[in-house]
C-alpha cells in the first residue's frame, strides 16, 4: 500500500524466516493459495464492495486511495482474492480431512472489510468468506469465528450478526480503532471490549470467563481464527501487552473446543501484527501449538 504503509510485503518475510529459525518450518505441509472464484467473495459482499477493488486497480507504480490508509496497486485484486482463496481453500482441505488444521499466511488482510467496502487495511473479509463457504457450501449447522487482533473486527461482526449458525468472539482494545459502538452481547456474539495496556493475565481471564462458556454452550463443528498479533507488547500500533505464550494459550484453549465438538477443525488467518520481530515470534508459538509441535 506503499512505502510508508505498515502492512507490508516484509511481514510474510518474517513469519517465513521465524518459521525457519525456529526449526518447524519443515515439519509443516507448505501449499500456495488458489485465486477465490467470485462466487465466494460474494458470499460475503456486495457487488459495490467487490467493484471498489475491481474496477479502482491502477496502472503499475501508482495507487489508487479507498480510505485514508486503505490503497490499491496494480497486483491489488490478484492478491486480494488470493488471501480470500488461502481461507476457502484451507477450509476445503480440512473438512476433507486432508490436513487436521491450517494456518493461512495471508495479505490483505480482512477483518475490517465490511460487506459493503473494504476498510483499515482490508479488501476482502477472508473470514467471514471462509465462514460462509463452510456453511452453504459444505452445509456445516454451527461455525465460530475467534477474533484475537488489537482492533475489533467490525467488518466480521457485521458480516455474521444476523447469522444465527455463526458465533463471534474477540476481545479488541477500546477505544481504538476502528471506533465501533460497543454491542451487548447476543447469542452469536461475545465481543469483549479492553481498556489499552491490558496484559495477558486479563485477557486469559476474560477467555475462561467470556469465550469458552459460548463456545461450549454453541458447540461449533468448525472454528475460524482472525489471527492478529498487534496486541502484542512490543508493536506499537496497538498498546496492549501480550506475549507469544499468550497466543500460544489462547490457541490450545480455542483446540481443546475444536477436539471436543468440531473433530478439531481449526481455519487460521492472519490479520495484524506489525512489529515484525513480535508478529514472526508470535506466529511461531501459534503454529507450534497448532501443530501440536
Amino acid at each position: 500500500m506503499g512505502e510508508w504503509h505498515p502492512e507490508s510485503p516484509a511481514r510474510l518475510q518474517a513469519i517465513a524466516d521465524q518459521l525457519i529459525n525456529s526449526h518447524i518450518d519443515d515439519l509443516l505441509e507448505h501449499r500456495e493459495a488458489p485465486l477465490a472464484e467470485l462466487a465466494a467473495i460474494e458470499r460475503n459482499h456486495s457487488r459495490n464492495a467487490i467493484g471498489i477493488v475491481r474496477d479502482n486497480v491502477p496502472a503499475a507504480g501508482d495507487y489508487y486511495p479507498i480510505d485514508g490508509d486503505t490503497s490499491l496497486n496494480a497486483h491489488s485484486w490478484k492478491a486480494a482474492l488470493r488471501a480470500a482463496g488461502a481461507a476457502v481453500a484451507a477450509t476445503d482441505a480440512v473438512i476433507a480431512g486432508e490436513i487436521a488444521n491450517a494456518f493461512c499466511a495471508i495479505r490483505p488482510p480482512g477483518h475490517h472489510a465490511r460487506p459493503s467496502e473494504p476498510m483499515g487495511f482490508c479488501l476482502f473479509n477472508n473470514i467471514a468468506i471462509a465462514a460462509k463457504h463452510a456453511l452453504d457450501v459444505h452445509g456445516l449447522r454451527r461455525v465460530a469465528v475467534v477474533d484475537f487482533d488489537v482492533h475489533h473486527g467490525n467488518g466480521t461482526e457485521e458480516a455474521l450478526r444476523d447469522e444465527p449458525r455463526a458465533l463471534m468472539v474477540s476481545f479488541y482494545q477500546h477505544p481504538f480503532y476502528p471506533y465501533s459502538e460497543v454491542a451487548p452481547d447476543s447469542p452469536n456474539r461475545v465481543n469483549v471490549p479492553v481498556p489499552a495496556h491490558s496484559k495477558g493475565d486479563t485477557v486469559r481471564q476474560l477467555v475462561i470467563d467470556k469465550w469458552l462458556p459460548a463456545l461450549h454452550a454453541f458447540k461449533p463443528e468448525m472454528i475460524f481464527i482472525s489471527a492478529g498479533f498487534d496486541a502484542h507488547r512490543e508493536d506499537d500500533i496497538g498498546g496492549m501487552g501480550l506475549v507469544e505464550a499468550d497466543y500460544a494459550w489462547m490457541t490450545q484453549q480455542v483446540m481443546a473446543v475444536a477436539d471436543e465438538y468440531a473433530k478439531g477443525r481449526i481455519v487460521s488467518c492472519l490479520e495484524g501484527g506489525y512489529n515484525l520481530s513480535a508478529l514472526g515470534r508470535s506466529v511461531v508459538a501459534h503454529v507450534k501449538a497448532l501443530a501440536e509441535l
